[in-house]
């Protein structure tokens, strides 16, 4: 199996989507789900490689390169060897590769329920429908606030849900603005608001949701409350 080049960027093979069939994968692993209405449940996450965002507070940066490309029959086997009950597929932005259709809908024929973590700048409207994404719209603090995809909003179903992740007081306000403008709280079934993990204090964020009555969920990505934050494969 061939190794993805290293820094690769939009336009690069694994950007595009694999030239033959097959999935760059940086990771294949089980673990407690971290985020999302999901969080707490065993999981097993897909990663694949390559994003054609860079966040301020990226956390997966060991997925903008590397990998391996594995045949997608194969990365089903995998999941369905480790526990094929639940499994998320993530990144990087995973909705570079195209081969992540086929895998998708793969793993829901074989009865697993599907997670889809996407940060929302790219068309969600070739998902298939079993699938439950979940979609993070990027606050201005990211520094990609532009790339979002705003007509995706118009393609979530009732089962969706969307992710804030809030570095500051003006990503709060940004994100208030946008659950208001795009009903979001009635158009999909989860508004979720997650503090950006060692820069913003989830108590303040929790302050912050009840003095505006907003319709939304706290979360704090779980997985680095247990495990050390930096951990790799949790």
């Amino acid at each position: 199996m061939s190794t993805a080049g290293a820094g690769e960027r939009p336009g690069s093979t694994a950007a595009r989507g694999p030239a033959v069939p097959g999935l760059v994968v940086s990771e294949i692993y089980r673990s407690i789900q971290g985020e999302s209405t999901f969080a707490g449940l065993p999981c097993t996450f897909v990663r694949l490689t390559a994003c054609h965002l860079r966040c301020s507070y990226c956390d997966t940066t060991h997925a903008f390169h590397g990998g391996r490309r594995i045949p997608v029959a194969e990365v089903i086997r995998e999941v369905v060897r480790q526990g094929g009950d639940l499994a998320e597929v993530t990144g990087g932005e995973p909705l570079l590769q195209r081969a992540v259709h086929p895998l998708m809908s793969g793993l829901a024929d074989r009865g697993v329920r599907v997670l889809l973590e996407t940060s929302g700048a790219l068309d969600i409207g070739p998902v298939d429908p079993r699938v439950h994404i979940i979609m993070d719209l990027k606050c201005p603090g990211s520094g990609e606030c532009d790339a979002n995809l705003w007509s995706n909003i118009e393609r979530l179903q009732p089962k969706d849900e969307v992710k804030f992740v809030i570095a500051d007081r003006a990503d709060f306000e940004w994100s208030c603005a946008a659950i208001r403008r795009h009903a979001l709280a009635r158009r999909c079934g989860a508004v979720l608001l997650s503090p950006v993990f060692g820069r913003l204090d989830p108590r303040l964020l929790a302050e912050w949701i009840l003095a505006e009555r907003l319709a939304a969920r706290l979360q704090v990505q779980l997985h680095k409350y247990l495990w050390p934050p930096d951990r790799r494969g949790v």
